[in-house]
């Protein structure tokens, strides 16, 4: 069973409390300095960030400056990762529309996702996000948020939308920094101080490190090739992103780790060649694991690698794949599959 079952159950509960709490603190008075939640220090790896929700709040975001005088009332989730982290903070009845998901909330979400409006399975058109009347458009990509969209983020902002993007996934500024769970955890903590939940995001973080803590690393150095989408050129886990992070706590060696990206396309001759121990396929609704399986069988060159002879396969879903509240569950899932590899 997913990790992540088990323990965002008593995450929802505490969340639930806390982001009631979160959200009914009055604001502070203008006059009162911004609060900046900042990164937590590498030094310090059991140390969270002292969460606030003292408004007004500004945050860089993806080379946007984002300043809220009061927690948000009425949010579009756009992107699973956005949506199951407004879930998990206990906020889902803010929530007025949801959009491109990949894929169901976890079950111990279910509950606080029903109901809720879906504005379309692909990105929305700015027409129809506006139509919610949100005050707060949360995206989990940048292209999210552009013409061809929900919209751009300074036309949002004259019509009184505020707009967030998931730090993990900015590129505004160029290639990101290696993705850590430190950053991930940080990146928790300011939206649930953006969102008037500082209590909860503390909790989730809390969990979530406990759940890292029990996880045993049981590749011992093993390859691995993480198996995102493609069928002619594969689409892999590079050596930046949530792959590649998730990989390294699992003991896994990326066989793309040296690619400066979250995510690349590898030709399939250097798969063949790295012949991997271990192949991580991605479960999506457009692109599921079991047909990763029958191409990789099918293929004449694939079909002899190890891996894919012996069925050394992990399997995760699309949204756990992305940086996010799922990781660490997902990680701890991973090693369970792992465990049980012939």
């Amino acid at each position: 069973m997913n990790r992540f079952h088990a323990s965002a159950l008593s995450l929802l509960l505490a969340a639930g409390f806390a982001g009631v709490v979160g959200c009914s603190a009055p604001a502070a008075p203008a006059a009162q300095p911004a609060a900046q939640p900042t990164a937590q220090p590498a030094d310090q790896p059991d140390a969270d960030p002292s969460p606030s929700s003292s408004y007004p709040i500004t945050v860089s975001n993806c080379g946007t400056e984002v300043t809220l005088t009061a927690a948000p009332e009425r949010i579009v989730a756009i992107k699973s990762t956005s949506l199951e982290t407004v879930l998990a903070l206990g906020l889902g009845g803010k929530v007025v529309g949801t959009a491109f998901l990949d894929g169901p909330v976890p079950e111990p979400l279910a509950a606080e996702a029903e109901g809720l409006p879906a504005l379309s399975d692909a990105a929305p058109s700015q027409e129809v996000v506006l139509e919610s009347e949100p005050d707060f458009i949360y995206a989990g990509w940048e292209s999210n948020l552009s013409a061809e969209a929900a919209g751009e983020r300074d036309v949002l902002a004259s019509l009184g939308v505020s707009t967030y993007v998931s730090p993990a996934a900015c590129r505004e500024e160029g290639v990101p920094g290696k993705l850590t769970f430190e950053s991930v955890f940080a990146d928790i903590t300011e939206a649930g101080a953006l969102l008037g939940a500082p209590d909860a995001a503390a909790a989730l973080v809390a969990e979530q490190r406990k759940t890292l803590a029990g996880v045993e690393p049981a590749g011992a150095g093993q390859t691995a090739f993480w198996f995102s989408s493609g069928r002619d050129t594969p689409y892999a886990g590079g050596g930046l992103g949530a792959p590649q992070m998730m990989m390294e706590t699992l003991g896994l060696e990326n066989i793309a780790a040296d690619v400066e990206e979250s995510w690349a396309s590898l030709g399939w001759e250097t798969v063949v060649a790295a012949n991997p121990d271990v192949i991580v396929l991605v479960d999506a609704d457009r692109n599921t694991a079991e047909s990763k399986k029958e191409l990789l069988a099918a293929n004449p060159a694939t079909a002899g690698m190890d891996a894919v002879i012996n069925e050394r396969y992990l399997i995760l879903p699309f949204a756990a794949a992305e940086a996010g509240v799922r990781n660490a569950d997902a990680v701890a899932d991973l090693a369970d599959q792992l465990a049980k590899l012939p």
